[in-house]
């Protein structure tokens, strides 16, 4: 048995560990330590189906293993934060408060819990739905029906990046509210089972004739993140569902 075979299976591996102990921050209440292993995980995530491409060893395993994968460090870790953003917004009602009280709103020895902050779980049971679907439906290979779940992760784990880094009253003000959080928790779960054909970054050669939506959206999120840092995260999401409605012809 050839141990080329497992080579994508590891780095997989890899991301469901940085899942995992991204979970574990979460769960804590340390959201850019959560972050940094998510962003890790994402990046093993990247490489397993590369590397599997380039061995030529693709197969049945290894696309469920990718799955199960993404759906703790795509999955399950943004619905822990949002819950504890949400529970947040329950117990300190302005970014004041929130900020005096930052990792000390959740105790496992008491247990208080609320019932509202569990919508943010809705996230993880809306992220396994569209991974099984994904690796049921066959035309996902140059298009995504609905938003990937990284992509939606991304737009999660920007809040409190936002919050920490960018200091800013209003956007801090808008995230701290229990209903922009209940809302946006019940939007990213309709995009991410939506029928909507998103473009997908993958590039059969590099020419900008056959590239050129990709090329422009590249070049785009490159400057709003410049200018605007973590806030343009959300941005860079509403900008990539505008430009894949507009070209909906041409994604196939």
């Amino acid at each position: 048995m050839s141990f080329k075979r497992h080579i994508p299976n590891l780095v997989t591996l890899l991301n469901l560990f940085s899942g995992c102990i991204a979970l574990l921050f979460a769960v804590n209440g340390n959201f850019i330590v959560a972050a940094f292993f998510v962003f890790l995980g994402t990046f093993f995530d990247f490489f397993d189906g590369l590397l599997a491409r380039k061995l030529k060893v693709q197969s049945p395993l290894g696309i469920q293993l990718d799955s199960l994968a993404d759906l703790v460090t795509s999955g399950v870790v943004p619905g822990i934060i949002m819950f504890k953003l949400i529970s947040f917004t329950i117990d300190s009602p302005d970014f004041g408060s929130y900020a005096e009280n930052w990792n000390s709103v959740f105790h496992w020895q008491e247990f208080n819990l609320s019932l509202l902050p569990l919508v943010g779980l809705f996230i993880p049971l809306a992220s396994a739905y569209r991974l099984a679907r994904f690796n049921l439906d066959e035309d996902q290979q140059t298009y995504f029906k609905g938003l990937p779940v990284p992509a939606n992760t991304l737009l999660i784990l920007s809040l409190p990046l936002i919050l920490e880094y960018q200091n800013n009253d209003i956007m801090n003000n808008i995230i701290i509210n229990k209903w922009f959080l209940i809302g946006l928790t019940l939007l990213s779960c309709y995009l991410l089972n939506s029928k909507i054909k998103l473009f997908a970054l993958k590039f059969k050669d590099w020419s900008f004739k056959t590239n050129a939506l990709k090329y422009i959206f590249l070049i785009l999120c490159l400057a709003i993140l410049v200018v605007l840092q973590f806030a343009a995260i959300p941005l860079i999401i509403l900008l990539y569902i505008l430009m894949s409605l507009i070209d909906q012809k041409n994604i196939h």
